[in-house]
């Protein structure tokens, strides 16, 4: 499914596109599901189990800015985690025996959409050992202008960088150590179809949607099979039915990775966007910045 040259830029970088995993059709399908989706999220005032919208979403203009375990409410998403060229990707990055750890689907609407502040995913969630990475199912074309994800090459052998403001984790870089390196940052670009592929350490996080047209990615975590959640779990056996190559092991695998905790809680629960109403920091003065100074 990727080549030897693939697998060592995602070694060196920490993150790959790899183009046309998923058929016209198949995009086609995740499309349409997508869309009912947000047709239907006009019912809704709040978030929901499924459903985290936008400040100004309303039932005239539907906004949503993710499904939330978009596997658990349609066969389609459910599906896409487990397609077999995908997962013979991910054996090639991080071995035999892969579990699915979670999937959302982010949406940032036509001219608007929430931006991502910088952070690590690995902030989330620490394991005993860091082989796990996230693919972002390109539903769309993906493009700088749209909000693609903007990545720091090379970030996933650096330091795991405070992602707490005053005390509360916030789900952003809040640490100035970070700052010199937002400017070597490139977006993830690629044709609907294609997949991005990042390590769980690699400093990331994406603009709003300054296109005419809407940016949708569905985002699934995985990790390698001896990579144990450092939070715990709750069902071994629930556990084991994520696993989507190989076999599962209660063997935990300990290797060096920078840690720190995602403690005490974010003072704003919920999803990523609103973990980051507690940052100090922006993404659009750092990239925006870059991007006034190459014009």
């Amino acid at each position: 499914m990727i080549s030897q040259a693939q697998v060592d830029a995602y070694n060196r970088d920490g993150f790959i596109v790899v183009p046309d995993v998923f058929s016209p059709d198949e995009v086609a399908e995740l499309r349409r599901v997508t869309e009912d989706f947000v047709e239907k999220s006009r019912e809704v005032s709040g978030h929901t189990p499924l459903y985290d919208l936008e400040d100004d979403h309303t039932a005239e203009a539907p906004k949503v800015r993710r499904l939330k375990t978009p596997q658990d409410f349609h066969e389609t998403y459910a599906r896409a985690y487990r397609h077999p060229r995908l997962v013979a990707a991910l054996v090639e990055l991080i071995g035999p025996d892969v579990r699915f750890q979670n999937a959302k689907l982010n949406m940032k609407a036509a001219a608007g959409g929430a931006p991502v502040e910088w952070h690590q995913d690995w902030a989330f969630y620490p394991h005993t050992n860091d082989d796990l990475l996230a693919v972002g199912i390109m539903i769309d074309d993906m493009t700088l202008e749209n909000g693609a994800l903007q990545i720091v090459p090379g970030s996933h052998k650096g330091p795991t960088f405070d992602h707490h403001a005053e005390g509360y984790f916030c789900g952003a870089i809040n640490d100035p150590a970070a700052d010199e390196i937002y400017a070597t940052a490139v977006p993830l670009t690629g044709t609907a179809g294609s997949v991005s592929i990042h390590h769980v350490r690699a400093v990331h996080g994406s603009l709003p949607n300054s296109s005419n047209g809407d940016r949708r990615l569905l985002l699934m975590q995985y990790t390698a099979a001896d990579a144990w959640p450092l939070m715990g779990l709750t069902e071994l056996s629930e556990y084991d039915r994520l696993m989507v190559a190989g076999t599962p092991s209660i063997n935990a695998r300990l290797a060096p990775a920078p840690v720190r905790m995602p403690l005490p809680p974010a003072r704003f629960e919920g999803s990523i966007y609103e973990n980051q109403r507690g940052s100090r920091t922006s993404i659009l003065g750092h990239v925006e910045d870059r991007l006034d100074a190459a014009e």
